[in-house]
């Protein structure tokens, strides 16, 4: 897993995750394999039973617009539904992805997540 998300990460796609971090997300993955091979992956991690987050999804570029990166976010969507889970969000810079995957900036009652950055990622 650490791996795959090398390349995004040093993209600045993606946070950082220590081998510990990624040992506790491992029940949260799903994984996307192709011939025995992962090519994508995602987490949910669930906050509590109002919200969890959508996070960690990388696709290998050579399978990005093939339906693998939409079948790991339904895969936590399904996830989050099976848990009964009011809300999942995702913090991206791929907005049109994950409007094409059913996100939206806001939620019923005009609900917005607001964000102040601390330091330096």
């Amino acid at each position: 897993m650490a791996e795959l998300i090398a390349p995004f990460v040093e993209q600045r796609k993606l946070l950082p995750r220590t081998i510990d971090e990624l040992a506790l997300l491992l029940p949260n993955y799903f994984v996307a394999e192709v011939v025995g091979k992962i090519v994508g992956c995602a987490a949910l991690e669930i906050y509590s039973s109002k919200l969890a987050e959508l996070r960690s999804l990388v696709v290998m570029p050579e399978y990005q617009g093939l339906g693998v990166g939409k079948g790991l976010v339904e895969a936590c969507v399904n996830r989050a539904r099976d848990e009964r889970i009011l809300e999942v969000m995702a913090i991206t810079s791929s907005e049109e992805f994950f409007r094409s995957c059913g996100f939206d900036f806001t939620l019923p009652g005009e609900k917005k997540a607001l964000f102040l950055h601390t330091r330096e990622a």
